[in-house]
């Protein structure tokens, strides 16, 4: 069954490559979007997308039945071991002026400025009680979302994978989190419209990836938004 999975996800891989090829400048570059972006998602890497996007399977959303946080593994579990959880990766990566802990080894990061992507708004952010939650990790698609549309299918490895995976992940204001919850393209989309574009790019290449489907619904508002950015 491990086995299945792991050639499924290759397949994925592969499937992924143009919209991949494009985000990282060209083929063979690792995709790490930082907090910049911007005209980079559009262009090019929304025609991709939005041909990446007709190779997904629309189909209805599946039972949330048997979903937990716990079917894609710990939270943010160091995937990559660079000895780093994947939190503060992604944080490091989107914050700008971080601070860390000392004795950590640039590891947890205690504070830094966060240019917000969903709302447009500069954030402080500081570790704490009661402050961390300000700035959150994001899962652009949700795992909740994922699970109903073939997530279940995947091997425990690869959901694993998905939730750790840096395309799918981004530092964001807390209060837009909670109000994205787990919902789709149909239902949230950002309030900072300048975000769009790379917000549906990289939703399409998470689904593409790792052979997730998406809604009708879904698929349009995806289709929509791109066309929209290809120019």
């Amino acid at each position: 069954m491990l086995a299945g999975a792991l050639a499924g996800c290759e397949t994925a891989a592969r499937a992924g490559s143009d919209i991949a090829e494009v985000l990282a400048g060209g083929p063979g570059g690792a995709v790490e979007p930082g907090p910049q972006a911007g005209p980079a998602y559009e262009g090019d890497a929304a025609a991709a997308a939005l041909s990446q996007l007709e190779k997904i399977p629309v189909k209805g959303r599946a039972p949330r039945t048997g979903y937990t946080r716990e079917e894609f593994g710990p939270a943010w579990a160091d995937v990559d071991r660079n000895g780093c959880d994947t939190r503060n990766d992604i944080l490091t990566r989107d914050l700008e002026a971080e601070t860390f802990k000392p004795g950590t080894h640039d590891c947890v990061v205690t504070s830094g400025v966060l240019a917000d992507k969903y709302t447009g708004t500069t954030i402080n952010f500081v570790r704490g009680d009661g402050t961390s939650s300000a700035v959150q990790i994001d899962h652009l698609v949700p795992l909740s979302d994922a699970w109903q549309k073939g997530a279940q299918q995947l091997g425990t490895e690869q959901r694993k994978q998905f939730a750790n995976d840096p395309l799918n992940l981004m530092a964001s204001d807390g209060g837009a989190n909670g109000a994205k919850g787990d919902k789709d393209a149909a239902s949230w989309l950002p309030q900072n419209k300048a975000f769009r574009c790379e917000y549906v790019v990289r939703q399409t290449a998470v689904k593409a990836k790792y052979q997730l489907w998406v809604t009708q619904a879904e698929h349009d508002a995806l289709a929509g938004i791109l066309t929209g950015c290809r120019h």
